[in-house]
């Protein structure tokens, strides 16, 4: 895994990576750790195919254990991907509400993730 930071402020870092960082609790815990340690970033923008499948499988629960973790430690998080190809209406629903939000964003592109982490 590497990161790029990035914002106004420097404080968004960019996670780069090809395999699969989130796919539990224990795992984002480990992730949010490892960011808070090595760039001392309280926001992030990960890629979607870097978080297991599963989280966008509501009815399993772990998108909102793993969200918590993240709202317990105060982290942004945006997550850029395509999610037109998900038919499940709450998963849409989450999606929209979370966007409404402060704490969890998902968004098409870098751009848009910055932005959102920024305003």
């Amino acid at each position: 895994m590497n990161y790029e930071i990035l914002g106004k402020n420097k404080d968004i870092a960019m996670i780069i990576s090809d395999e699969v960082l989130i796919k539990d609790t224990q795992t984002a815990l480990d992730l949010i750790a490892t960011l808070q340690y090595e760039t001392d970033c309280d926001q992030m923008i990960i890629n979607k195919s870097c978080i297991a499948e599963e989280f966008f499988v509501l009815s399993n629960g772990i998108a909102g254990e793993i969200i918590q973790k993240f709202v317990n430690y105060q982290k942004r998080v945006a997550i850029i991907g395509d999610y037109s190809n998900y038919s499940s209406k709450s998963l849409k629903d989450f999606i929209y509400e979370s966007n409404q939000g402060n704490s969890l964003y998902f968004v098409s592109s870098c751009e848009e993730a910055q932005e959102k982490l920024e305003g």
